[in-house]
């Protein structure tokens, strides 16, 4: 009797070929070390987006002048000693009323930004105006774009009767213009930093909640979320971990191309004398106590410089900020997706 019954010979097949090839692990290694995530290809189109990134180095450079403008003081406790400005942007630096010294001053170079109606420099007060309104353009949008994500998650997710509630109580924050919501929440508040915050947070979450919800309705269809579910796991861990993540590209663009229209807005509520109170050096505020420089100035001339540096911050900073976005959208632009990294395959 054979003792070879039984068993199957393959012909062409080495088998200490099999036995000397390297590890699975090694190849797993390799090919890590070339494969690029969705995020990673992301990144590196956007890096050689040269628009893109000129934006980004002047958001970044307003920012740090911004914040090391003046010193910075909480509770009492310096927390941020260094201060960029010249001078302190509530010092009347010199006004003689009789001779209207000091009152329109134009730039110089004791005073590059020139002074402003009550003999304040304005280089320093554009500098520092900057906090209030950079740091509120950030902070609604992450707080919309934040309560957004998990507002839509949860309409798109779960869908049927869940969807249809969540999603009409969107319809009627829809339902008023935006900037007119604003100003009601304005006017019931009083202005003031949180109140400029609530202003815009209240209506703005909506237009993500819409967003990341038509997005997960598409998302949640894919084979790894059924698979997820079949391995019995939970909700909130299937929405947070499979479906968020692959449908959260056209947010991160919605909250590049809204922080510039936050600080637009507060600049126009500061404009309309329903932002900070007067004085505050913020450059919508700073716009209003000065608008009346466009039609005549003191002695007949126009004190161009009072409104062209505070606006031409606003300008500036949204501008850079559209430029921002519009690289994140080509950046995370869905076609191209599967575009080949360079320097190395898929």
């Amino acid at each position: 009797m054979s003792t070879q019954r039984g068993r199957i010979q393959i012909s062409g097949f080495d088998t200490e070929r099999v036995t000397e090839r390297e590890p699975l692990s090694a190849w797993s290694e390799a090919s890590r070390g070339t494969t690029q995530s969705r995020w990673q290809r992301a990144w590196g189109r956007f890096r050689r987006n040269r628009v893109a990134m000129i934006g980004i180095w002047t958001v970044a450079f307003m920012v740090v002048v911004t914040v090391f403008a003046r010193p910075v003081t909480v509770a009492g406790v310096t927390i941020q000693p260094i201060s960029l400005a010249p001078y302190d942007p509530s010092t009347i630096l010199y006004l003689d009323p009789a001779a209207d010294a000091g009152r329109f001053d134009p730039p110089s170079l004791t005073n590059p930004m020139g002074t402003d109606a009550n003999g304040r420099d304005l280089l320093s007060r554009v500098m520092v105006g900057g906090r209030a309104s950079i740091s509120i353009g950030f902070v609604v949008v992450f707080i919309t774009a934040s309560f957004g994500l998990v507002y839509g998650a949860i309409a798109g997710y779960y869908g049927g009767w869940v969807d249809e509630i969540m999603m009409r109580f969107v319809d009627t924050v829809f339902a008023f213009p935006a900037l007119v919501l604003a100003l009601v929440i304005v006017a019931i508040l009083g202005g003031g930093y949180w109140q400029l915050v609530a202003a815009f947070a209240f209506p703005g979450w909506a237009t993500y909640a819409r967003l990341i919800r038509g997005e997960i309705l598409s998302v949640k269809q894919n084979q790894y979320v059924t698979a997820a579910r079949a391995l019995g796991a939970r909700d909130r861990s299937i929405i947070f971990k499979h479906v968020v993540p692959n449908a959260v590209a056209p947010l991160i663009v919605q909250a590049s191309l809204s922080i510039g229209t936050v600080v637009i807005g507060v600049a126009a509520l500061g404009f309309l004398g329903l932002g900070f109170p007067p004085g505050t050096p913020e450059w919508g505020t700073m716009l209003d106590q000065t608008r009346q420089t466009l039609i005549q100035g003191p002695g007949g001339s126009i004190p161009w410089w009072a409104t062209v540096f505070p606006g031409g911050a606003i300008f500036l900073f949204v501008m850079a900020m559209n430029m921002i976005g519009d690289g994140v959208n080509d950046a995370l632009d869905a076609q191209q997706v599967g575009e080949a990294p360079q320097g190395g395959g898929e």
